[in-house]
């Protein structure tokens, strides 16, 4: 098997997304798929891998982090000719993704898509709300040839099937449970960030924007007692827009702290040694770091809403609050302050649902999936020639 993958973020992009087409194309070749990626540059590192083909981009208004590519039409139409795929994977349906689509089209390739970001919830926190029936006129025009489209929540598929896409398939994410775990210094991570240990620690780790409601946290956490404030500190890691005027606008507080991003150990520890993991994002098409979270043996409490309400199961692997109510979520996080065993039961309840979230079981699914769109499209490659039925 041949797959072709266009993506507006690749590893080593350092999102969600990124990471998660990263270990699928990995897992591909693992298993002898051929894969050849479609890719903006990274601004992280070179790039010395072969398979991955790079345009130059620029960044997307919703999400700068992301980028936009201005591929080479001409290049790509080389590319995948001497490829001669006979799966078109298309993970946006931006500039990358049109290319890849038209493609599949005109040569009867068969194409499948990801569904990886509710840009529709996020146009209403930039006030481009007018443009949510432009944006589903043409989401549904991009996707009415594709076989499939796999999305990572029970609610993701429902929200696109309530906006008239067909063909939709979940593909949920898994979390690796031996990077993250419940064995922790917590005194040394606390330290390490001039952190007491006797504080009771709330930990917010995603990007730093409008649409993650890291407003409703901050004001959670001042809606606090104060008495129970004062035992406090919150950890809000990450990086984006509004981290600059956050951390100007509590410079003064010595309970607020914004170490920016944090990946590998640095990351898994903060995740062991906080006391509770507070989410409140409403646009999560799932919510990669509740299950971390989760996996790390700290109780989670999240807006239930988008993917983190597929996740948590309210009472038992974490607590849900209605998305923006910060009423709400100073009960959950009073409630866990006050009954420290059910804070430690959610905790181990979370953590033994991560057990279950293997990458490899999900992976094999979706390679079943790609295995039968090929087959149900009656092409296959062989030696360089594809044959359609």
């Amino acid at each position: 098997m041949k797959v072709a993958l266009f993506t507006d973020t690749f590893v080593p992009d350092v999102n969600g997304v990124a990471k998660t087409l990263g270990r699928w194309v990995h897992f591909l070749e693992s298993r002898g798929v051929e894969c050849r990626v479609f890719a903006p540059h990274s601004n992280l590192s070179p790039d010395v891998n072969q398979m991955v083909e790079r345009f130059y981009s620029i960044p997307f208004l919703l999400y700068p982090e992301c980028r936009m590519a201005i591929p080479n039409p001409m290049n790509i139409k080389r590319t995948l000719k001497a490829f001669s795929p006979d799966l078109i994977h298309v993970a946006t349906p931006f500039n990358l993704g049109l290319v890849g689509l038209h493609y599949a089209k005109r040569h009867h390739i068969p194409v499948v898509a990801s569904y990886h970001t509710h840009f529709d919830r996020y146009l209403a926190y930039y006030k481009l709300q007018w443009m949510e029936p432009m944006l589903w006129r043409y989401m549904l025009w991009f996707h009415q040839d594709c076989r499939k489209i796999y999305v990572p929540s029970c609610s993701t598929l429902h929200h696109l099937q309530d906006r008239g896409l067909h063909n939709l398939e979940i593909w949920p994410r898994g979390v690796e449970v031996q990077r993250f775990h419940p064995l922790v210094n917590r005194s040394e991570v606390l330290r390490n960030c001039n952190i007491s240990q006797e504080k009771y620690v709330m930990l917010y780790v995603g990007r730093l924007a409008p649409e993650k409601s890291v407003d409703v946290l901050l004001q959670v956490f001042d809606s606090l007692p104060e008495s129970v404030r004062r035992r406090a500190h919150l950890i809000v890691a990450g990086d984006g827009p509004l981290r600059a005027v956050l951390q100007e606008q509590y410079a003064g507080r010595d309970d607020i702290s914004f170490p920016g991003f944090q990946q590998g150990k640095a990351l898994s520890d903060l995740y062991a040694a906080a006391d509770v993991f507070v989410f409140p994002s409403a646009t999560e098409t799932f919510g990669n770091v509740v299950l971390e979270a989760m996996a790390s043996g700290t109780p989670v409490i999240g807006a239930d809403a988008g993917g983190v309400g597929d996740i948590i199961q309210h009472g038992r692997t974490g607590l849900l609050c209605p998305p923006g109510s910060v009423s709400d979520f100073v009960e959950s996080v009073m409630g866990l302050y006050n009954n420290r065993e059910l804070a430690r039961e959610l905790g181990s309840a979370g953590r033994s649902h991560s057990l279950l979230q293997s990458w490899d079981a999900i992976f094999n699914g979706l390679l079943s999936s790609y295995t039968q769109v090929i087959h149900d499209a009656g092409s296959f490659s062989r030696q360089g020639t594809i044959i359609s039925k």
